[in-house]
């Protein structure tokens, strides 16, 4: 890219956040391809298609609590214990009048039985049951469906499951789920200056930070992830690495290299292999950010400095990441929160800067800055669990003032 070209692409307008993230969302069709897993694999995963009830929750009557269960029809305040019902081994038999039986949580009642008292509510003389004078009638029992029926929606296509959906669909029988397959993502790192850990720190060089950042961001059973290395200031190698990963993996992810330097060259390279959707948006850190497509693969560019890697990827790509996998991707909370630090800002970007949020005894929240803000320094987005957003139109907060904060 020559000068020139360099400064009439400065001259357009920037994309805002929203705009790139409403133009990532349009752009991206989420994978349908689907596989059959046992139940106990399918844990993070993404359903491809919804499981519906196969029997009723619960499938018999059965009691709330120990105690003891008798027909509201025929009760009077003592009763006869003719029997016991355990959990797995019903009683067996139909009550007769003035008759109960002894019952245990979860443990299926008596045909006619539609009551269960409290074991603690009554007094035991011998066989005799003596109940309350202000027993409670039909209390304590659990009708059969009474949480799921037969054909309800379990779960629904496009849920990521939770360890309380593996419980659920286990309770009504579901051994296996067909889930869609694993997203294959391969990332790389660019620059002649990168070193691996091991090495000896020669003049000009840096160890490689952002490949292991990229690693733990991209955990997760959904994704099937590559490390491709690094990549050297060389564009016949970029390219010729990228077009190779693009054949094989359903997204690339690079840092480095996406900005306007003479070594700079994943935008020309994007240009003439690929096509690029957009390029540098109005978001600090972070501006130097590539989306574009590579045949069937999509591709980001993400900036070379580490914190600036870490928070477009949590802002932009994250989102994209798991809408491509097929989940239902959803808004993250925002907080309205009093800074307690004074910030610097100039209008012109929309900012993320790396906080620390609390809440009070009185239920307030606060954020504190983690402190310097520049996108090298990981050391204080090490301490951040939320990000401070400031609107591009906005300045300096003074302390007292109202933000908005995302949870990191």
């Amino acid at each position: 890219m020559t000068l020139e070209s360099c400064v009439i692409a400065e001259k357009k307008p920037l994309l805002t956040v929203a705009e790139a993230q409403q133009r990532i969302h349009e752009a991206i069709v989420p994978l349908t391809e689907s596989e059959i897993v046992p139940l106990k694999q399918a844990f993070g995963r993404v359903l491809a298609e919804t499981v519906f009830a196969p029997i009723d929750l619960p499938s018999a009557r059965n009691s709330a609590m120990d105690g003891y269960a008798f027909a509201s029809e025929t009760f009077s305040q003592t009763l006869t214990n003719v029997g016991t019902s355990w959990a797995g081994k019903p009683f067996e038999g139909v009550l007769k009048m003035d008759e109960c039986v002894r019952i245990f949580t979860g443990a299926v009642l008596p045909e006619n039985a539609d009551s269960v008292v409290m074991q603690e509510h009554v007094t035991v003389n011998s066989s005799q049951i003596i109940f309350p004078e202000d027993v409670k009638l039909k209390k304590n029992v659990r009708e059969i469906g009474e949480d799921v029926r037969v054909g309800d929606a379990l779960c629904s296509a496009n849920k990521i499951l939770t360890a309380v959906d593996l419980g659920l669909l286990a309770a009504a029988g579901v051994e296996n789920v067909s889930i869609i397959r694993q997203l294959k993502i391969a990332y790389f790192s660019t620059g002649d200056e990168l070193l691996p850990l091991g090495e000896s720190l020669a003049p000009g060089k840096i160890y490689d930070s952002n490949r292991y950042s990229l690693h733990g961001l991209l955990q997760n059973p959904c994704y099937q992830v590559t490390d491709g290395g690094v990549i050297f200031d060389d564009k016949d190698e970029l390219k010729r690495t990228i077009i190779q990963a693009a054949s094989a993996f359903d997204m690339v992810i690079t840092t480095g290299g996406a900005s306007v330097g003479e070594a700079d060259y994943v935008k020309e390279v994007l240009d003439e292999c690929g096509e690029v959707n957009f390029w540098k948006i109005a978001m600090k850190p972070g501006k130097p950010l590539a989306f574009g497509k590579i045949g069937a693969c999509y591709f980001f560019g993400l900036p070379g400095n580490p914190v600036a890697v870490t928070t477009t990827f949590d802002i932009i790509v994250k989102p994209a990441v798991a809408r491509l996998a097929g989940a239902n991707v959803k808004k993250p909370w925002q907080f309205a929160a009093i800074c307690t630090t004074p910030l610097k800002k100039s209008r012109g970007r929309q900012e993320y800067q790396r906080g620390i949020l609390q809440q009070t005894e009185t239920g307030e929240f606060q954020v504190v800055s983690t402190g310097h803000q520049g996108s090298h320094i990981l050391s204080t987005a090490s301490l951040a669990n939320c990000y401070i957003i400031l609107a591009a139109e906005c300045t300096n907060v003074q302390i007292g003032e109202t933000v908005t904060v995302v949870l990191i």
